[in-house]
């Protein structure tokens, strides 16, 4: 170790080296201002030198710093350690700022002299030969200015941008090197009482001589720049009255008198002018060049009398004095009558500690934890600095407003221009500095723009905190929030309609002037009201949240089936019928209305459109008005708005109900899960921000943007998308612990040249797990991956473009002819989507015109070279057997048009295309007998929705190898059958059945929605009914969203319309079309009643409260009362047999509620109960003649009260107990009276009851004209 002689040398060299590189100064003088340095230096230290410590350069200081330190050049550790102690008292999670051993030399410094074109702000500064550094004082005195000092307590505080500087926080005054400078003594002056009148006066302003005004400080305005002039205002009070006159401080070396004013101090100010603001009018001293400011003291002063002019002025102000008052009043009488829900904020003053940051960017601090200061009123210049939590500053003269904003936690404090922030102790904690913007700041803009109040204010914020918070990761703060007029960022086109819409009266601009000179106050701050907001944009996964919990909210089974329906239910249906159901919410569903924001994107692992923040995703459907099917890809990473949507929770419950009894037991439900998705129409969505910089609403965008992912995993932007995101196309799921999703892409440095090549989808299929690899080497297949494919036809040749910007129109369909569509038909191809590639499944659709867009590539034969066939090469000659195509992952594909859309130019390519697209067919064209064949595709609208049991005869499907996926929660042994018709009351109906396997591709299969179907197989049942099924191949499209009236259901089936009345004769039983009508009819007879109590799960006789199985036993102690019933009825056009079943039976049998339920009760003793007769009375019969419930039932069907005329509602018994075979109309003889009639009648129908009548007289008489003015009009 150096002895303690050499190592003080070896520290003087230093501070020689320091000296000469950092000290400013002219040549020459280093070694002067080096000695009084170190002589400053030993009289801090008692004699010795700090060899401890270094010194440090301003520049060195900005540049190793990178956290917030301290340095206490007096101090022994344990007073370092009680300070930093006390520091954390306050907030004790935060750390005190750690101990530098650094010597700070610099000069104090306004910052005048160093850039003469840069804007004086009134702030101090350190400087040295290597930088300046922006300074906080708490105590300054004017003589320190351009003068060198020693710092020796001081912070620095580093900006959370580490490019950008910190600032110094000097904790203790500083020890001044050189003789502070000397001060004026004796100064003429006028007191305010005899200067207040100069400003009331009338007479206009003229050149007098200057004035030196002395009074009390009572008010500092804050530091305020307009049009690059900085300045503030002071007020100066009579020392012995109210009497109060404004002073204007805006010359550049009088600036930084803002740091030695203290409130309640005395001052002297001389060389003051008075001048007339422009705006305003307002009078006002104003300070000049030579103007001085000095503290008062009496004996240095002598009084100066005001010349007769002078007088004469204040004379003639006083009735002015004496309006303004009057009108003050007048105003305020005026605001007194406003509603009573607005609130007079009070002015109070207050001292607080700040312990966090709420907002810096729109001036939010929280003091002592409980009360938030608001400085977005008042502009901060110095940028906040000192303001960081553990700092302890005074409030003078703020507004206090309690519950401003509904959601808002906390009691506001704002200050206005008339409000003095001050700065009492700096904080003692390691907390970084982050200054609000200078300019850009959105908050601030649309604050002045509107001139919002606090309520308003707040709720802004909140919004755009969470906007940003959602989707600065996609796209960046700058282009988020940015609010340049000619190209407003995402953010200002979310808010501004939302403020528009709240302030449709839009309130005058804010006159600072007014706000700071007037006698009366008046500011934004002073009226308030609290509001409750009218909207709300919450991320993604609340909104999911939200919707699940309203969804289950008061959610109970018996809402999903009717009290008649559900007491005949076993166990197994009953528990089926419960397990789907779905919840619609809307935006006015919630409170307050909630508005979706999302990035639009398509997940290649779920094939879906989703919207995606931050947070989460949610998947959509989207629709156009037009019935096109969506296929916008150049929407795809757009920031979208969506206030019109249907927000759809699928619901899905795994119970074990032994009967309807137990639906009020939740104890039986042993699983709820839920599934979420949104729903709407793309003329509903504003882009906020779209992905290429431009979007053209319609069919055909002319924006192209694509994304490329290269081979080392980096994110490319290609074609004209330069802040084009990774997430945009791939699954966020894939790496849930990196951030990349949040990152923007890198600009591409390869080769911008792409191939492109234009094509017609003709036929597209459905998800499936398919084999496209080739055979492994060691023999074995690979695995089922999962894809689909599409037929499509190449248009023209590929062609190369030197950039994408340059893809112009559809050059291609300009060589196509009329006579070229044999050549078309050669150039056929089956594109296989795999992989990545999935993520084009839902925007690939019939009809459409699409472009495959090659990035950084210049070959032509890209496409061939990857085709390759599906078939052995001896089959190729076949027309059937296009090419195979795989599409890449890198390649991009945009929809042009459709092909019923191509203009006038390209009608010839339109007239050769047309035709070789899958056929559409009508729904009742596939329903008819004449139709044969096979896979059908065909549009309608779902009028029924209903989940049942699979087929046992069907096979197991392969997609049931699929792995579960959200939105796929049902067991593989259930189907959904869809009840399609042509439109909303139309009677031809098509079912459609569903695996639930399929179902985790399809969203939005809700009653209402138009759907298109495609490949789907027809199929002919037993009973001669045609249905169709979905396969491997068939797709599904959603055409247009269900009405907003049809969704308000819990229930999985929609609601039924109206039937309208038919004629028996007009009905045919071999055409299905008719799934509901209604016909005025007379009960004829009753042909057999059947009614039994059969066990909840296994469906045998219930008899004396149990089961009668005993083979094996059965565990139920449930029994479901079931009854059924066939009667005879004829309108006077035909006759049918109509199969009524439980509540029905009652209804047919004219019994009463307790009459019905007596008869069940007797019934359930017995186990079942069963009588037969013929269509005649008095056949015989098959009951047992000692039942006297069997003869109840006997005597009351052959009772004449029973043939009645009715009004049924029916549909055709799909499955009859019997099939019957087409018969000729038979001749028959009807008696009426003593005449006798003969009749061709045909066979009789077989009807399902759907509902009972009774008919009274005036509606028999109604009806019955209605069916005879029908008659006439039919002959």
């Amino acid at each position: 170790m150096a002895a303690p002689g050499t190592a003080e040398q070896r520290w003087l060299r230093e501070v020689q080296d320091f000296a000469r590189r950092a000290l400013p100064g002219p040549d020459g003088q280093e070694p002067a201002a080096l000695e009084a340095v170190l002589r400053c230096l030993r009289s801090a230290g008692g004699g010795a030198l700090p060899l401890g410590y270094s010194f440090i350069s301003i520049s060195d200081l900005q540049h190793q710093q990178r956290i917030p330190c301290c340095t206490h050049l007096t101090w022994s550790s344990n007073e370092y350690k009680e300070w930093a102690h006390q520091g954390q008292g306050a907030l004790p999670t935060h750390r005190a700022l750690p101990r530098t051993y650094l010597i700070l030399v610099g000069y104090l410094t306004d910052g005048r002299q160093e850039n003469k074109e840069k804007l004086v702000d009134g702030c101090l500064y350190v400087k040295d030969n290597t930088g300046i550094i922006p300074c906080e004082l708490l105590h300054f005195e004017l003589e320190w200015l351009e003068s060198l000092f020693l710092f020796p307590s001081w912070s620095y505080i580093p900006q959370t941008d580490q490019s950008a500087a910190g600032y110094l926080e000097i904790l203790e005054d500083p020890v001044p090197v050189n003789a502070p400078k000397e001060v004026l003594h004796s100064v003429p002056v006028t007191y305010s009482p005899s200067a207040e009148p100069l400003l009331t006066s009338r007479i206009p302003c003229r050149k007098r001589s200057k004035l030196t005004v002395a009074g009390e400080l009572i008010r500092l305005g804050p530091l305020l720049c307009v049009r690059n002039k900085t300045f503030f205002f002071l007020f100066l009070k009579c020392f012995a009255s109210g009497i109060h006159v404004p002073v204007l401080v805006q010359e550049p070396s009088q600036l930084a008198w803002h740091h030695i004013l203290q409130l309640g101090h005395r001052y002297t100010i001389t060389g003051l002018s008075m001048s007339r603001l422009k705006k305003s009018g307002q009078k006002t001293f104003v300070t000049s060049v030579p103007s001085c400011l000095l503290p008062y003291c009496a004996e240095h002063m002598r009084e100066q009398p005001l010349n007769s002019t002078w007088q004469e002025e204040s004379t003639q102000s006083s009735s002015l004095e004496t309006a303004e008052q009057l009108s003050g009043s007048l105003a305020l009488g005026v605001e007194e009558e406003r509603p009573r829900s607005t609130k007079e904020s009070k002015i109070i003053s207050y001292v607080g500690v700040v312990t966090k940051i709420l907002n810096v960017q729109a001036g939010l601090f929280l003091l002592d934890n409980q009360v938030c200061l608001c400085l977005a009123y008042l502009p901060v210049l110095k940028s906040a600095r000192g303001l960081r939590p553990g700092a302890c500053v005074e409030l003078i003269d703020v507004h206090l407003l309690q519950k401003p904003l509904v959601s808002f936690p906390f009691i506001v404090l704002g200050a206005c221009l008339s409000s003095t922030v001050v700065l009492k102790s700096f904080s003692r904690l390691s907390t970084p500095y982050q200054p609000p913007a200078s300019s850009g700041n959105l908050c601030l803009q649309l604050l002045f723009r509107y001139n919002l109040g606090i309520p308003l204010y707040l709720w802004l914020v909140n919004l755009l905190e969470a906007f940003e918070e959602r989707f600065s990761c996609f796209f960046g703060h700058h282009r988020l929030l940015s609010c340049t007029h000619q190209n407003p960022g995402a953010a200002e086109k979310f808010l501004v309609p939302l403020l528009q819409a709240m302030m449709p009266d839009r309130e005058e601009t804010r006159d600072i002037y007014n706000e700071i000179l007037a006698k009366v106050h008046h500011c934004p701050l002073q009226k308030y009201f609290t509001l409750d907001p009218p909207c709300q944009a919450p991320s993604l996964s609340a909104v999911c949240r939200v919707a699940e919990q309203k969804s289950w909210e008061g959610f109970s089974p018996s809402q999903l089936l009717s009290p008649l329906e559900a007491q005949h239910l076993g166990t197994q249906e009953l528990n089926r019928r419960l397990a789907w159901s779905y919840c619609t919410l809307s935006a006015g569903s919630f409170q307050p209305r909630l508005i979706l924001l999302g990035v639009l994107r398509v997940s290649s692992r779920s094939s879906s459109l989703q919207l995606q923040d931050k947070s989460s995703t949610l998947p959509c459907v989207i629709s156009q008005k037009d019935g096109s099917p969506f296929a916008n890809t150049a929407l795809i990473g757009s920031l979208l708005q969506v206030e019109n949507y249907q927000l759809v929770v699928e619901r899905f419950l795994q119970a074990d109900f032994p009967s309807w009894e137990h639906l009020e037991n939740l104890e039986h439900v042993r699983e709820k899960k839920n599934s979420v998705y949104v729903q709407f129409y793309f003329e509903d969505v504003q882009v906020l921000h779209a992905a290429g910089g431009r979007l053209q609403k319609g069919l055909r965008s002319e924006n192209r943007s694509s994304l490329r992912k290269k081979k080392d995993s980096s994110v490319t932007p290609e074609l004209e998308a330069p802040e084009a995101k990774v997430l945009k196309l791939e699954d966020p799921k894939a790496d849930t612990h990196r951030d990349e999703n949040c990152q923007e892409g890198q600009s591409s440095t390869g080769t911008t040249s792409c191939v492109s090549h234009l094509f017609l989808v003709t036929q597209k299929e459905g998800l499936m797990l398919r084999n496209y690899q080739p055979p492994r080497e060691d023999g074995e297949g690979q695995e089922l991956q999962r894809s689909f494919q599409a037929t499509v036809l190449w248009l023209g040749r590929p062609r190369l473009w030197s950039h994408p910007r340059e893809i112009g129109n559809l050059l291609e369909l300009e060589d196509i002819s009329c006579d070229g569509e044999e050549g078309m038909t050669q150039q056929e191809a089956l594109l296989l989507f795999m992989g990545k590639s999935l993520r084009w499944f839902p925007f690939l659709h019939q009809d459409g015109l699409y472009r495959f867009i090659v990035p950084c590539c210049s070959d032509l034969e890209v496409f061939d070279k990857l085709c390759f066939p599906p078939v052995p090469p001896t089959f190729l000659t076949r027309p059937s057997c296009p090419l195979c195509l795989p599409v890449q992952d890198t390649w991009h594909l945009q929809h042009e048009t459709w092909l019923s859309c191509l203009p006038e130019r390209q009608l010839a390519a339109r007239m050769a295309l047309t035709g070789m697209d899958q056929r559409i067919f009508s729904i009742p064209e596939v329903l008819s007998n004449s139709f044969t064949g096979s896979l059908v595709s065909f549009s309608g609208e779902i009028v029924e929705r209903t989940l049942c049991a699979s087929p046992k005869n069907e096979k197991p499907s392969v997609t049931v190898r699929l792995p579960r996926q959200k939105g796929n929660l049902l067991t593989s042994d259930h189907s959904v059958k869809l009840s399609v018709a042509v439109a909303s009351g139309s009677p031809v109906v098509m079912d459609v059945y569903i695996t639930a396997t399929y179902l985790q591709h399809l969203w939005g299969l809700l009653p209402g929605a138009k759907i298109l179907f495609q490949n789907l197989e027809r199929k002919i049942s037993r009973f001669h009914n045609v249905y169709c099924t979905y396969i491997a191949c068939s797709c599904v499209s959603i055409i247009s969203l269900p009405a907003s009236h049809l969704l308000f259901s819990s229930s999985p089936a929609g609601e039924a319309s109206c039937p309208s009345l038919v004629f028996l004769s007009n009905l045919r039983p071999h055409l299905q079309n008719q799934p509901r009508a209604r016909i005025l009819c007379h009960l004829s007879c009753v042909l057999a009643v059947y009614l039994q109590w059969v066990c909840s799960l296994c469906s045998s006789i219930f008899k004396e409260g149990r089961c009668t199985r005993h083979n094996p036993p059965c565990p139920s102690h449930t029994g479901v009362r079931q009854a059924s019933a066939r009667v005879l009825v004829e309108d006077g056009t035909g006759e049918a047999v109509v199969l009524c079943r439980n509540e029905h039976v009652a209804a047919m049998l004219g019994l009463s509620l307790p009459e019905w339920e007596a008869l069940q009760n007797c019934v359930r003793s017995r186990g079942s109960v069963s009588i037969q007769h013929g269509e005649a009375t008095g056949t015989g019969c098959l009951e047992e003649p000692e039942d006297l419930v069997a003869c109840y039932l006997r005597s009351l069907c052959r009772s004449p009260l029973i043939c009645r005329p009715i009004l049924l509602d029916f549909s055709l018994d799909r499955k009859p107990s019997k099939i019957l075979q087409p018969a000729p109309p038979q001749l028959r003889n009807f008696r009426c009276g003593e005449v006798e009639f003969v009749s061709q009648v045909g066979p009789r129908l077989s009807l399902l009851c759907l509902n009972v009548e009774e008919v009274e007289q005036d509606a028999l008489s109604y009806l019955n004209s209605e069916r005879i003015r029908r008659t006439s009009s039919y002959c």
